[in-house]
């Protein structure tokens, strides 16, 4: 190879780069899949519960003298099976427990399919670790039974206690039933409705509901998809039900470009944690920031009177109040547009999470805190 063919080769090379670096390779950081930000309106799970007994415990049962509706669920349970319990019998039930069962009725369920239950302990059981579940019905908001739950309990805990003294790992009034209830009913769904769908976005933000829109245009015809508002996006469908799956199935896995969020800092003020996100920006201010603690020591005093002097020992206090404050001098805080900016300023305070939720707000009333502030 010449001199003047690897000069042309090396040029087309260079002019390769030079090309990719004007026009940029396709970017789908951003993107997200139509599936992950929005579902189908109807198209949920729903919520079901009951009430039922956990038996077989090893005497960490209900106290039948401080859960009375324990014995008389137990009663009412043994007449359904023809037994009948002698009148004033006093049922000492250490084996018992009275239990609330939730579970989730996932979309599309049909009878005979099975779901996990959570159980949960509402008397004074110690524990319901090695129960069994009796036959429970599981209903709907409707007060329609729409499940039937029973099963033995898987509890992720452990304890023992004797003398006084007691161990406990994890939690032990509450426990799951993997596949522990047979569904009974379906829930009818809108799908087969109509001729068109609503797509439901997880967050309020109108950029994004054009851009679902538009993305499915591009992909089905301009038309098929109309944003009603920032949350709700209507799509026209074929009348078939295999036509209405197979269009969900296409468009459920269309690339769609997420609008940015909304700058918002989220204050948990139970817990002290305090999340932001990347839209977060502050402007320039001055902070100063200084704690007030007030001690209040208070020691017992004994008089004792005299021997012989028909007095009384009297007790009394002596108490010595002290107030502090530490001084705060003024920092100034830079302007920072990047979340890594906004963080490093809010260390260079050196607060605590509890003296960060006062500054946030102050620094918010001032103007300084370009966000939403969201208490929690």
């Amino acid at each position: 190879m010449d001199l003047q063919e690897k000069l042309m080769r090396a040029g087309l090379v260079l002019a390769f780069v030079l090309a990719c670096a004007v026009v940029g390779w396709p970017r789908d950081a951003q993107a997200a899949r139509l599936k992950e930000i929005a579902s189908v309106q109807g198209v949920r799970s729903n919520q079901l519960v009951g009430y039922g007994l956990v038996v077989g415990l090893d005497g960490t049962g209900d106290q039948t003298t401080q859960a009375p509706f324990t014995t008389q669920s137990l009663q009412a349970m043994l007449q359904q099976m023809g037994i009948t319990v002698p009148a004033g019998t006093n049922m000492q039930l250490r084996n018992v427990a009275a239990v609330m069962v939730t579970a989730s009725l996932p979309p599309f369920a049909q009878p005979g399919q099975q779901i996990d239950i959570v159980v949960s302990s509402i008397g004074n059981a110690k524990s319901l670790r090695g129960g069994t579940l009796i036959a429970t019905p599981l209903r709907g908001a409707d007060g329609q039974v729409y499940a039937l739950a029973q099963g033995n309990l898987l509890v992720g805990g452990a304890g023992a206690s004797a003398g006084g003294s007691k161990v406990q790992i994890n939690h032990l009034s509450a426990g799951r039933i993997p596949e522990g209830a047979t569904v009974e009913r379906s829930v009818p769904t809108p799908l087969a409705q109509g001729d068109s769908l609503q797509l439901d976005l997880s967050s309020d933000d109108f950029g994004t509901a054009r851009e679902v829109a538009r993305v499915i245009n591009a992909k089905f015809g301009p038309g098929t998809a109309q944003a009603l508002n920032g949350r709700a996006v209507r799509v026209r469908v074929g009348g078939t039900p295999d036509d209405r799956v197979n269009f969900l199935a296409d468009i459920e896995n269309l690339n769609v470009d997420k609008a940015a969020p909304a700058a918002r800092v989220v204050i948990n003020a139970r817990t002290g944690s305090i999340v932001m996100n990347q839209a977060v920006q502050l402007g320039p201010c001055a902070v100063a920031h200084g704690n007030l603690s007030v001690t209040i020591n208070s020691t017992p005093v004994i008089s004792q009177p005299a021997p012989f002097s028909k007095g009384e020992t009297v007790v009394t206090e002596k108490t010595d109040i002290k107030v502090e404050q530490t001084p705060g001098s003024l920092i100034n805080l830079p302007a920072g547009t990047k979340l890594t900016d906004v963080v490093k300023a809010l260390n260079t305070l050196g607060a605590t999470p509890a003296d960060l939720m006062a500054i946030l707000q102050a620094m918010k009333t001032a103007g300084a805190l370009q966000a939403e502030l969201e208490i929690i």
